[in-house]
């Protein structure tokens, strides 16, 4: 079964559900992802209420160690002692779901980032982004599409340290790219 969701030029949204034909339009997008939900015969969970000004909420996930969860061992302390704000889930993978302070999204990020790293030696490697392409908001700087950038730059800085390359080849690439 698959669901598809679009944007309208005139902000409205639009579902469909391919494996019955029905489709809705309306200008709550969540009203939309509610009743096609209802028709594939799936539970709807509405999202959870907006952050205080200047937090962020994102999941962090760590899967240096393969598939092994939120049970294992090398986790132990950041499941005893995860950062403020953040909760450890098991995703087959391990992560932490975070709502933290920041001036913009990649400022949580990179603050929580660096106090695992810091307290549990770990570094997060990926914000669970599936598939990290431009979203409708790809001008506001702290939703999907920050998200994606977030996802993609820990991602870079894992395969890179993984591939060998240091912190100034990917400086380097990022300079290159005329990021100012």
């Amino acid at each position: 079964m698959s669901l598809h969701f679009h944007r309208n030029p005139d902000g409205t949204t639009t579902g469909r559900n391919e494996a019955t034909g029905f489709t809705v339009t309306h200008a709550d997008e969540e009203e939309v992802k509610r009743q096609l939900y209802e028709d594939a015969g799936w539970a709807y969970t509405p999202p959870p209420p907006p952050v205080p000004p200047g937090f962020h909420r994102f999941t962090l996930e760590h899967d240096e160690f393969g598939h092994t969860g939120c049970a294992d061992e090398r986790y132990a302390g950041l499941r005893a002692r995860p950062p403020e704000g953040c909760v450890p889930v098991d995703r087959g993978h391990f992560a932490l779901e975070c709502e933290r302070p920041g001036r913009t999204l990649l400022d949580a990020v990179a603050g929580t980032v660096a106090e695992v790293r810091r307290e549990h030696g770990l570094v997060m490697n990926g914000l669970g982004v599936e598939q990290p392409r431009e979203r409708s908001d790809a001008d506001h700087g702290n939703g999907r599409a920050a998200e994606a950038v977030a996802h993609l730059a820990l991602m870079a800085a894992d395969r890179a340290r993984r591939l060998g390359y240091g912190r100034k080849d990917l400086v380097r690439l990022i300079d290159a790219a005329g990021l100012q």
